[in-house]
Order: C-alpha cells, then sequence, then structure tokens
C-alpha cells in the first residue's frame, strides 16, 4: 500500500518547536561544516511508519538521504531503515526530529499490526478500524500509521460519516423516534452509511430490524456478542455489526471469533514508542 506524505507545512512545524533558533551546542562547539551521516536502526520487531516524512526533516535541514524503507515495512531487531548524510549542523537539526517522529508512529504501525494480526487469525474478514480519539494536533501521523499497520480510520472526523449515539438521540425523544425517520435520513444522505450505535441486545435488533447499514455495540462481553452478530446476519443479512470499547492486542482474537464484522478501537493510539537506535558519525 502507498501511503500518503504529511504536507510540508507539517514538516516545517516539526522543525520549528525543535530548532527555532539554531543549534546552539554545534555552533559553539565548532563543527558545524564537518560532513557526516546518521543512520536509523530498530532495537526491536518493528513496522516502520513516517520514515518518509523522518527522511523530509533531514532534508530540510539540510541533510541527504542516503538510504530508506518505507512505512508499513516489518523489520526486525538490527535493521537499518534510514539514512542520511550532510554536514554535523544539518544531522544534529534533524536528529531528534525525525526519531521523535519514527518512534511515536511507528510504535502505532507496531501496535496496530498486532492487533489485526491476532484478530484475522480468529477471522480472516474482519475490519479493523480506529476511532478518532488520537491525541489533538497527531492525527495525520496517527492515521498513516494505523494504515501502515494494516488497519483503517473507522471515522476521520465528523464531516463526513453518520454515527447515531444516543447522546443524538436524546434530542429526538429516544431511540424509537430516531428511527422512525430513519428512512428520510439515508435518503437525505445516499452515499453514507448510517452507523447506530446500541446499549443492549434488545436496541441493536430493533436498530437492524428497522434498516441501519451498522449496528455499533460498545463494551458488549463476548459471549453476548456472538449470539447478536449470529442473529443479525441470519436476520438482516445485508446489516454489518461493529464492536467497540476495550478491544487490543490481547483481546481482539476474541472478540474477532465473535463473529462481528468490524473492530473498532482506539488502544493503538496509546503506549509506548518504538526503540529506534541513531548514531551519527563523521
Amino acid at each position: 500500500m502507498i501511503l500518503y506524505q504529511l504536507p510540508d507545512s507539517d514538516i516545517e512545524r516539526f522543525i520549528e518547536e525543535d530548532v527555532p533558533y539554531g543549534d546552539l551546542t554545534t555552533s559553539l562547539l565548532g563543527i558545524g561544516e564537518q560532513q557526516g551521516t546518521i543512520t536509523f536502526t530498530s532495537r526491536h520487531h518493528t513496522v516502520l511508519s513516517c520514515t518518509e516524512e523522518a527522511g523530509r526533516v533531514l532534508e530540510k535541514c539540510g541533510a541527504t538521504v542516503i538510504s530508506r524503507l518505507p512505512s508499513g515495512t516489518e523489520v526486525e531487531a538490527g535493521t537499518a531503515f534510514l539514512a542520511a548524510s550532510g554536514s554535523a549542523m544539518s544531522l544534529h537539526a534533524g536528529w531528534k526530529v525525525a526519531m521523535n517522529i519514527l518512534e511515536y508512529a511507528s510504535g502505532i504501525a507496531t501496535r496496530t499490526a498486532k492487533v489485526v494480526r491476532a484478530a484475522r487469525s480468529a477471522n480472516p474478514g474482519i475490519s479493523i478500524v480506529t476511532t478518532r480519539k488520537s491525541f489533538p494536533g497527531t492525527k495525520k501521523v496517527a492515521i498513516k500509521s494505523i494504515m501502515a499497520g494494516g488497519a483503517l480510520p473507522h471515522r476521520l472526523g465528523i464531516s463526513e460519516t453518520i454515527l447515531v449515539f444516543r447522546q443524538h438521540t436524546a434530542f429526538l425523544g429516544g431511540l424509537e423516534q430516531f428511527l422512525d425517520q430513519l428512512v428520510q435520513l439515508k435518503a437525505r444522505a445516499p452515499e453514507n452509511k448510517v452507523i447506530v450505535e446500541a446499549d443492549t441486545t434488545e436496541e441493536a435488533m430493533i436498530i437492524a430490524s428497522a434498516g441501519a447499514d451498522v449496528v455499533q455495540v460498545d463494551k458488549m462481553p463476548p459471549d453476548q456478542l456472538t449470539v447478536l452478530a449470529s442473529e443479525i446476519h441470519r436476520k438482516f443479512p445485508g446489516v454489518r455489526v461493529s464492536a467497540a470499547g476495550g478491544i487490543n492486542a490481547d483481546n481482539a482474537a476474541l472478540y474477532a471469533g465473535t463473529g462481528v464484522d468490524i473492530l473498532v478501537l482506539s488502544s493503538v493510539y496509546f503506549g509506548k514508542p518504538a526503540d529506534i537506535g541513531v548514531v551519527i558519525q563523521p
């Protein structure tokens, strides 16, 4: 899969945050004009993400990329995946900015790949999607990283998707009053799937019978999900079931094995960054 690249404005913002007025240490040491190389190496099994952006950070600081593996590549410990040459000033200016992007992004990608692998071991056809709960200001990096790990975004935002929660139906008089309007809602937005969240199995069956495209259930135990997914698929073959809430690498296979069509999760956004080694030398 060819993944998108962040725009120059983001790359320049990342650099400006760390190097607003140049590198005082390198300048005072008088080593800025000396030539050298920088090499990034994985310290454990890692799914790479944002290697393209890290390379562009180095280039905008004045270095030249020598080699780079693309985002989505799985590497073992000890793999050199990004290298650049240039002046000591350029290498030190880009060093931490590039490393921070790589470690946080590859951490997300690695966790995502682990979830995808676990879920598809139990249900090869299941879709893994992530929520819009990424830390504010990091969405572009986060979404690229979950895609590098084999998942897709559940919702990029609330402007282009229809997902109805009880917090919406409360303003309409309740779930049943909303479902009375479902046909008209679908007619007003014929290109969009309508997802409706259910709090109970009873609500889920009512929502499916009303014609929602996807019934989403939150924090439902796997044994209940198994029964619910089977019933909905049997009675309403065109309706998909998504499970959300508390899904991670440890329980993804269990939830996937319930027969739901989609797993919705946020857990991959949060955790330890990837551990990446960096060597700068003349």
